[in-house]
Formats: structure tokens, sequence, C-alpha cells
């Protein structure tokens, strides 16, 4: 009898489950094929609009409006002839270094600064804002994540997932979670031929999307941190000989075609190359932020994080935790008794003495997780008109251990008051157009970059250091800014 019930049951499963992938199927705009979705556009519309601002928060905003125009200039022509026009198209390029560029559901779409720096021309950025539009119109995270949610009811296999991208807390977060999604090989072959599509669709040059490939396999590295272009989006293969067997067998429009180097080196000259100390850097284990004027020593040997919306610091054993955020303009004595008074939370009043001179306060408390008990302390401290919160905790049972690690990190937060790292500046990326011919070696030396000369050769996109350039080109160095 219960074998017949648990049989029954197994039936009705499957028959709702069935009824459930039917009753989801949609047309792909690109294919026109029927295809599972769980997600409405009207969700994919919501859930990318609402990711892009949490992307925009956490990753932060390129600030030169000139160069944002730029880049959805070239982006948007796309996006309106594509299969979904109507969507509500975005571009946003980042305040990141790493070389990268991602979608969205819905529309929007990001670059970073890392990769723009890499680009050499306007048909480049085109080749890679057609290649992510083509993931958004072909709905590839859409699929991706109808996948993800059939996983939970047994009728496909479990995403593959990357718990040490979530080591800090914020990285969890769903905006970076549909940033680090995977595309499988067969949806970038179908990305690679919509960007070329979408691209010579206005007339652009096709065969610096092979260029653009190229660049991008000599900057791929290490993955293990935040990804780079080509670890999300893995090369189906022969990507660069499959472009040029597309442009063998395509069509040629009459007129000339659009390459516009010297217009986008123009747009980027300037353009922040590397790590901005400005928005805060490293020292070791001290963390120095020349526009806000304080500095925090992390302890050392600790695994350290400069994000947007914090500063965090791991221990070597990964069990504590020193967190950085802003607080607001509430007083410290206001924001701690704020804090210490949620609910679930344990804590003794607040100690209001100064910090090297600065108002604070500082509370020990516990709080019971999912994960079990946690204690350590939390430090709100006022530089000129905003109040900081230091967040420092570890499981209660390690409490005991650290309780001197966190008491002298939050000691050691202080006003910023050396000059030289109060003036400390970007390395920015700088034309110089070479009156003679000359190679990226002889470049560098006329022209010297604090970067390696094979560097120095990707971002002009170069193949080698001994590659040759024609008098009156614009090429591209690094410098102080």
């Amino acid at each position: 009898m219960s074998s017949l019930i648990h049989r029954r049951h197994r039936s009705l499963y499957f028959l709702g489950a069935l009824a459930l992938v039917v009753g989801a199927c949609a047309t792909n705009p690109v294919t026109g094929r029927r295809e599972i979705s769980l997600v409405s556009e009207s969700q994919e519309i919501a859930m990318g609009l609402e990711a892009a601002k949490e992307a925009a928060n956490q990753m932060g905003v390129y600030p030169n409006p000139a160069l944002q125009q730029y880049v959805s200039a070239v982006g948007m022509p796309m996006a309106k002839a594509s299969e979904r026009p109507s969507l509500p198209w975005s571009f946003t390029v980042i305040d990141d270094p790493v070389v990268n560029a991602f979608a969205l559901p819905g529309g929007p779409l990001f670059v970073t600064r890392g990769i723009l720096a890499y680009m050499n021309s306007e048909a480049q950025l085109a080749s890679v804002l057609g290649h992510e539009i083509g993931h958004v119109t072909a709905k590839h995270s859409v699929s991706q994540m109808s996948r993800a949610q059939l996983a939970q009811i047994g009728l496909v296999g479990a995403m593959i997932v990357r718990p040490e991208l979530a080591q800090f807390g914020e990285l969890g977060s769903t905006a970076l979670g549909l940033m680090f999604l995977k595309f499988g090989r067969d949806d970038e072959t179908q990305a690679d031929e919509l960007g070329f599509r979408y691209m010579t669709g206005q007339t652009y040059d096709p065969s610096e999307m092979t260029e653009m490939f190229r660049t991008l396999e000599r900057t791929s590295g290490d993955s293990s941190d935040v990804p780079e272009w080509l670890s999300t989006h893995p090369d189906p293969g022969n990507r660069v000989s499959r472009t040029q067997e597309r442009i063998a067998s395509w069509t040629r429009p009459a007129g000339a075609l659009k390459t516009n180097r010297d217009p986008f080196l123009m747009a980027i000259d300037g353009i922040v190359f590397g790590e901005d100390p400005r928005q805060g850097y490293f020292q070791k284990t001290a963390f120095l932020h020349p526009t806000l004027k304080f500095r925090l020593d992390f302890p050392p040997e600790w695994t350290t994080a400069n994000q947007p919306s914090q500063v965090a610091g791991i221990s070597t054993k990964q069990d504590a935790i020193i967190a950085l955020t802003l607080a607001g303009k509430a007083s410290p004595a206001q924001a701690a008794n704020e804090f210490l008074r949620q609910e679930g939370i344990q804590a003794s009043s607040p100690s209001t003495a100064p910090i090297n001179g600065l108002p604070a306060a500082v509370g020990r408390f516990s709080v019971q997780t999912e994960q079990g008990v946690l204690a350590g302390y939390v430090a709100f401290i006022q530089l000129d008109d905003t109040t900081y919160r230091i967040l420092a905790y570890t499981a209660q049972t390690s409490i005991g251990a650290y309780e001197g690690t966190f008491r002298q990190a939050i000691g050691s937060f202080r006003r910023l008051t050396d000059p030289a790292a109060l003036a400390v500046k970007p390395n920015v990326v700088r034309l110089v157009q070479i009156r003679s011919a000359m190679t990226i070696a002889q470049f560098q030396q006329q022209y010297p970059s604090p970067i390696p000369a094979e560097q120095l050769a990707a971002i002009n996109g170069a193949p080698a250091a001994s590659t040759s350039f024609p008098a009156g080109s614009w090429l591209k160095r690094v410098a102080a800014e």
C-alpha cells in the first residue's frame, strides 16, 4: 500500500512538474523556437533594473558624462535594431579596472573602464556591446535562471555555485550573482553571431571583432577574484577563426565600413588605468583614503578588499571579519544605540571615549544566526561631518582569540595627515601621436610607462612589443595624472 501511494505521489509530482514546464514555454525572439521560461518579460525587466541599481552602487559609475554618452551612442542603435528594441536598454561604464563587460536581464549593459583601456577603435567597442546585447536578446540569462528554478524540482542538474566570491557579505547579491553567470559555449557562439550581425548592421568593420577577441585572449589572466571577460564568456572554440569565416561568407554592403579608431581614442584619453588610489588603497594591510582623509589598519596577513560600499578584511583562517562602511550623519552615540538596540542583538552599553581625538562609540555585542552565535565589536567614529562604522566579528567560541585584534584595529582609525598619501594620483591613459615609425618597445623607451612593454603592446592592440606603427599613429601610454 505504501509503495502504491508513493508511486501515485511520484506520478502526481511529475504531472505537476510537466504542467509547469508546458505552461512556462515562450518563444525565443532570436530563434523563434518555443523554450522553457519561468521568467516573464516584465519580471526580467524588473529584475534587471533592480540589479543594475545594485551593480552601479556596489561597483561605482565612472565619473565621466561625456564617455558615458559616447558608449551609449555606440550601443543604443544596435539595441534598437535588435529583436527586442522595446526593452529599456542602458549602457554604463563602471569604475572598475578589471577587463570585463556584462549584461543584465532586460537590457542594462555594463563595460568597465578596464576593458575600454584595452580597446582601440569604436568598432571594437561595438563588437563587445553587440555581443552583450546578443546575450539579452537571446535570453541567455533568463534561460539560466529558468534552468536553475527547474533544478530545484529535480528536472535538470544543479547550477555551479562559486561560494568563494561571497566571502564578503555583499558579494552574494543579486546583481553580482547575475554578473557572475558563466555562459555556456553554445550561448557564446550565438552571442558572437548576433554581435557580428548587430555591429555590421551599423556598418562597423567586423574585422575589429577578431582584433578585440585577440586582445581579450592576451589580457586573460587569473580569474580567482572578480572574473575577467573570458572567465564568464568562455571561448566556444576557434572564436577568431569562426569570426573570420563569418566575414568571408558575409555580403559586404556598398560604401566604407566604420572603424573610428581616432574618435574612440580621443574619447578614452585620460581614462584611469588600474586601481584608482583616490578611492582608497592599501599599503600592505593599512587602508588609506586620501579623499575622505582617514586611515585604518587591518591585522597583518589578513586578506583585504576595497569595494565601493565597504572595505573589509578576513582572517587567515577565514573565521573573522572586520568591515568598514559609511554610517551616515548620525552622531556616534546615536548610531551605536540604534545598532545595539536591534532585535536579537545582545549588547553592553557603548563606550563613548574618543578614538585618536575623534568622537566615537564602541560596543560589544552577540547575535544568534543560522550559523550559530556571532560575537564582536561595533564602533562608530565621526570624522568631519561623516560617521563611519567598523564591524568586527567572529564565532562566539573564537571571540577570545580575536578580541585584542578587533580592539587594535578599531583603535587604529584616525585622520590621514601624510601629505604624500593625500596627494596621490592615479595612472591614466594618455595619447601620443608619433612623428616617426616605431615599435612599441621603442615607444616605451621614448615615452616611459609604469607597465611592462608587453602590457603596453596589449593596450595598443599589438601582439608584441616588436610590433611597429607608422608615423602619425596615435598610441597609448600610461602616465601619472
